[in-house]
């Protein structure tokens, strides 16, 4: 059998998804730091103090952000 067409789908499978995960950890990153930077307060604090809307706020943010992003490598 010849293995070596299934070695390189393997291979192009991975990496795309190193290709999604960098660029979805670079867009998370830039994301959080435009977030914090517009927001008048500063949410590591208040998450730190134990701020349960504030972590609430900031997972939603990210996972709506994560959706878009995902989707929009899928197409």
């Amino acid at each position: 059998m010849d293995y070596s067409h299934l070695l390189l789908q393997y291979l192009i499978t991975f990496g795309w998804a190193l290709t999604g995960a960098v660029s979805m950890a670079l867009s998370l990153s830039i994301l959080l730091k435009v977030f914090t930077w517009i927001t008048p307060i500063d949410e590591w604090k208040e998450i730190e103090k134990g701020n349960v809307c504030v972590a609430i706020i900031l997972a939603a943010v990210i996972i709506g952000t994560a959706l878009v992003i995902g989707l929009t490598l899928m197409s």
